[in-house]
């Protein structure tokens, strides 16, 4: 029998990101981007991410920030680029509700603050992998639900 999940759910506003993942930034280092990039090693370690949008969806949570508790899935030293140092990611469930429309299931995609080279985020600010979900732009507010065994959505104290 499956454990069923406690869900907290937050208001979120979508915002502007480094578009390294999508490769919109032309960064020649990361030809079509770091998912691109990085979904071969992912789908070997077992997690095939076919399913998303090749981009994140990147969103404050602002004035909460999160507190990681438990990714259902971790992945330690990948080596996904020729020169740049090995990686950790963590996963996690998320579901993202827009304005007008149904929830969509995804992930919450962590590349690890201490394992990461560079293109560092805001306290506030999550990626999402989940399917394209067209009619959304850069300050669309969203409702954001998240596993709180996995993560913890909690008000600033800052």
């Amino acid at each position: 029998m499956k454990a069923t999940l406690s869900w907290q759910t937050v208001s979120a506003r979508i915002v502007a990101g480094h578009q390294v993942a999508s490769g919109l930034n032309a960064n020649p280092r990361f030809p079509g981007g770091t998912l691109r990039m990085q979904a071969p090693f992912f789908r070997a370690l077992g997690l095939d991410l076919a399913a998303y949008h090749r981009g994140t969806m990147n969103v404050s949570i602002a004035p909460c920030r999160y507190r990681v508790i438990r990714a259902p899935i971790t992945f330690r030293q990948v080596k996904w680029h020729p020169t740049e140092p090995a990686e950790d990611f963590s996963f996690f469930d998320v579901r993202m509700t827009p304005a007008a429309g149904p929830p969509v299931a995804g992930k919450i995609y962590y590349p690890h603050p201490d394992t990461k080279p560079e293109h560092f985020q805001q306290p506030d600010v999550l990626e999402l992998l989940l399917p394209f979900v067209g009619g959304l732009k850069y300050g669309d507010e969203i409702q954001l639900s998240v596993s709180a065994e996995q993560m913890i959505l909690e008000r600033s104290t800052l």
